[in-house]
């Protein structure tokens, strides 16, 4: 539990369609102070869009944030949609929306996949970041995604494992991950939805330190929301998050020496610490906060505030000056 509460968010300044192209118009809102520190926020998934909460990270009085919705996520449109929607896409649109603004460089402050994502703009462009916030690393590999879904749950959650696993017919059960994958990038949404719907309650189970179920349905949810994470989620997945392999780390070096801090639940399942490990190694500027009791979620307990403190760190401690009208 963080300790923010729903009165402290911070409402929008504003908020815009943006068009990034390929059919794409991405809900970009911003928060704080126009002409404050520009900051940058990155959600998770991919496909679980920015949350209200996500604005508490950023003092209004000291900071010109940015939050939107990555393409197929949230409030963007068209919704779900998984063309042209790529890691490149995506570090185009960021580049996108820094123009938009006008910020020289950012701040850039992301958890999980938002990780991931701000570590490939940062590689791609490290003269428009100006700090690094980073939660839960993730590297985008085939490895970490196999040890999240399949080794870390069938040895450390194995009732979990075994609901997630039995609710597939008998014929899908001897690669589970590859399974789910196929369901939930089919295009028929009788075979898509149900599968999603299980994939998120197993998800959510295993992104918290003390989650309250560790049941699953024992079928696949035939009726419910359809959750939009897990089919943007497996998309990437079923694409190795479009990045060759390790080159996260192999491009850690253009990191050098811009400042910053990764927050890191010392028993994340999801996202373990020993890829924060490794990219803090790689990286001179940065600073490894480890979270003693806490797993992948934002809202485990010291999570949220390990991160705010960061944000706040890595601010220039004087607000750049404002333009003023004679």
């Amino acid at each position: 539990m963080t300790t923010h509460t729903p009165a402290e968010v911070p409402r929008p300044l504003d908020a815009i369609m943006l068009s990034v192209g390929d059919g794409h118009w991405l809900y970009v809102e911003e928060v704080g102070t126009r002409g404050a520190v520009p900051a940058l926020f990155l959600h998770g998934g991919p496909g679980s869009g920015a949350q209200h909460s996500h604005r508490s990270l950023f003092d209004p009085e000291r900071f010109h944030a940015v939050l939107f919705d990555q393409r197929g996520a949230g409030r963007s449109h068209p919704y779900l949609s998984t063309h042209a929607n790529t890691t490149q896409h995506l570090v185009a649109d960021i580049e996108r929306i820094r123009e938009h603004f006008g910020f020289e460089s950012m701040l850039v402050v992301g958890g999980s996949w938002g990780s991931t994502l701000a570590l490939a703009y940062a590689e791609t462009h490290p003269e428009r970041v100006s700090g690094l916030v980073l939660r839960a690393v993730f590297l985008g590999t085939d490895a970490e995604v196999d040890w999240a879904f399949r080794r870390a749950p069938s040895q450390l959650r194995p009732d979990l494992y075994e609901n997630f696993v039995a609710a597939l017919p008998e014929a899908e059960r001897a690669d589970p991950l590859k399974s789910y994958v196929a369901r939930l990038t089919s295009g028929d949404p009788a075979c898509r939805d149900p599968a999603a719907r299980q994939w998120l309650g197993f998800e959510r189970a295993l992104s918290e330190f003390a989650p309250a179920t560790s049941v699953l349905p024992d079928t696949l949810p035939a009726t419910g929301r359809v959750p939009p994470t897990p089919i943007v989620e497996a998309h990437y997945i079923a694409n190795h998050f479009f990045l060759r392999p390790n080159a996260l780390l192999d491009g850690a070096s253009r990191l050098g020496a811009i400042p910053g801090v990764i927050v890191q639940g010392r028993y994340d399942l999801l996202c373990p610490p020993r890829a924060a490990y490794e990219i803090a190694k790689r990286w001179p500027g940065s600073r490894l906060e480890i979270v003693p009791a806490a797993g992948h979620a934002m809202t485990d307990p010291g999570v949220f505030e390990a991160m705010k403190r960061a944000v706040e760190t890595l601010a220039p401690r004087e607000k750049p000056l404002r333009t003023r009208c004679p």
